[in-house]
């Protein structure tokens, strides 16, 4: 199995502690001489950097949430001054302030050997012609992508998002063999080639690396019969570096492997911010420890997941984490149910009558909110009528409440009338304000 930096991916547990103890009492250093916010809430509590004295002290640290970073944009919590900034990327968040990520030029290319190791990892080489559908700009995908691309070697094209029936004439013309979008953007270039005529999967590209969207195991295997591909993940957000926190393997056993000597990951309980023991169930909690121009102590990533250390059968010894099960701020109260979005999706994906193409809606049912469903049925089931897609509506409501508990109204709706993605997909609305 092929390791762009085979020291740390191996690293033995004790000395990843050690050097990940370094780190972070550097950053800690680091961020209450340079940045004021950090000082401030390191004095509230009587805690200096040479408190650090082991792992355990990371749980004495404040913990940064989403609105910290807006509270300071753009670059109230940057602990170097412009002229050592290189970059800056941007969430793609569509409410209230973009989240900044500016990087110096060695937190650039710590990113960029991050992303070398996840496309490694997918088996990417400089003998690969890489077309990277992922969105050009301030979002961190594409040009994420774009450099750990040129960090390998290989031949990049640099697509971006959108013009899908061009990224089918790219593929086909420029013999791609690798390619990396959102999973949502994959499905809609394969929906395209179907309607093209085009068999993708005649073609000489076999692996995709997909993220910044949450997707289920259910809908890798839809990508990967679809495009006839082996689907990879990467997992980042903006607050760390983008993509490149994390990724998986060739055990595809739905965990990821974290850059760890980057990214020191936790698990919390999200009401109590207790911190959990390997194993269990929580809240994401990341600190980062070799950043310089945006490091953030215990930043709460809000996706819920668990974390295991094992040595993986692809030979690496990365702490590992569940792939995400949702988020607690998109976790749905249904009936005194919590309900994520991607059980909902794992359920309609198991449906051969259906696309997997839906929309979640919320609305108000007296007290109460009421979850429905819109999902396209497949074209050869909806041309035999309204009884045929009241039998499917039914069976998947049923399937719903077996397996969830929740009574949820199932909507069959033609081909093609979900709005498509060449980004992010919207899948939740909530109608209740409406």
């Amino acid at each position: 199995m092929a390791m762009w930096e085979e020291k740390f991916e191996t690293m033995s547990a004790d000395e990843m502690r050690a050097f990940q103890l370094a780190k972070l009492q550097e950053t800690v250093a680091w961020v209450y001489e340079r940045v004021p916010f950090y000082k401030k809430k390191l004095d509230e509590i009587g805690l200096k950097p040479g408190d650090v004295k082991s792992l355990d002290d990371l749980g004495r640290l404040p913990f940064t949430v989403k609105t910290d970073l807006r509270d300071n944009y753009p670059f109230g919590l940057c602990a170097v001054p412009m002229s050592e900034v290189v970059r800056v990327h941007a969430s793609s968040g569509t409410t209230g302030k973009p989240i900044t990520g500016p990087y110096t030029a060695a937190d650039r290319e710590a990113w960029a050997n991050c992303m070398a190791r996840t496309m490694t990892s997918a088996g990417i080489t400089k003998n690969d012609i890489f077309q990277n559908a992922y969105g050009m700009g301030l979002f961190t995908g594409g040009l994420g992508f774009h450099q750990g691309a040129e960090k390998i070697g290989c031949t990049v094209i640099p697509a971006s998002s959108g013009m899908t029936e061009r990224q089918i004439t790219l593929m086909r013309d420029f013999g791609v063999t690798a390619m990396g979008c959102t999973p949502s953007y994959a499905l809609t270039i394969a929906e395209k080639a179907r309607d093209l005529g085009v068999d993708l999967r005649a073609l000489p590209v076999r692996v995709g690396v997909f993220g910044a969207e949450p997707w289920t195991l259910e809908m890798r295997k839809e990508i990967e019969e679809r495009i006839g591909i082996t689907a990879r993940e990467a997992y980042g957000l903006t607050e760390m570096m983008g993509p490149g926190v994390g990724f998986d393997c060739d055990a595809q056993d739905g965990w990821l492997h974290i850059n760890e000597d980057h990214i020191l990951p936790e698990i919390i309980d999200p009401v109590t911010e207790e911190v959990l023991p390997l194993g269990e169930k929580g809240e994401l909690v990341f600190t980062a420890i070799q950043r310089r121009a945006m490091p953030l102590l215990r930043y709460r990533t809000r996706d819920i997941t668990q974390l295991k250390r094992e040595k993986c059968s692809c030979g690496r010894t990365l702490i590992k984490m569940k792939k995400v099960y949702g988020r607690s701020d998109d976790m749905l109260i249904i009936s005194g149910v919590n309900v994520f979005p991607s059980q909902i999706e794992s359920l309609l994906l198991d449906m051969p009558e259906v696309e997997p193409q839906y929309v979640l809606i919320i609305r108000k049912k007296g007290y109460l909110d009421a979850l429905s469903v819109d999902v396209e049925a497949k074209p050869e089931v909806y041309d035999q009528g309204e009884e045929k897609l009241r039998e499917v509506e039914g069976k998947i409501e049923s399937r719903i409440r077996g397996v969830i508990g929740i009574g949820v109204k199932v909507r069959c709706v033609p081909p093609k009338s979900i709005e498509r993605s060449e980004g992010k997909a919207k899948r939740v609305f909530d109608a209740r304000k409406l």
